[in-house]
């Protein structure tokens, strides 16, 4: 497919460059590079996000009678 990209100079020119140097074309080397560029962001997207818990220092823990274990009672807790 034929497309058109309105690309720096400066950016053309040392792609240009680095092509020749590799015995390869312009056209493969964006290839390459767009085929590189898909791959790490469907990595990145398919890995799991950590979460860092703040943890607090302090004493005490639930409120007496809330059932740490039920969903229920907690939400009912914090609208309360």
């Amino acid at each position: 497919m034929k497309t058109t990209l309105n690309l720096h100079d400066a950016l053309i020119f040392e792609a240009k460059h680095f092509a020749a140097e590799q015995g390869t074309t312009l056209t493969r080397l964006i290839e390459d590079g767009l085929r590189l560029r898909l791959a790490q962001v469907k990595q990145a997207m398919s890995k799991p996000k950590k979460i860092k818990m703040m943890v607090l220092p302090g004493s005490g823990g639930l409120a007496q009678g809330l059932d740490g274990t039920s969903n229920r009672a907690l939400l009912e807790a914090c609208e309360a």
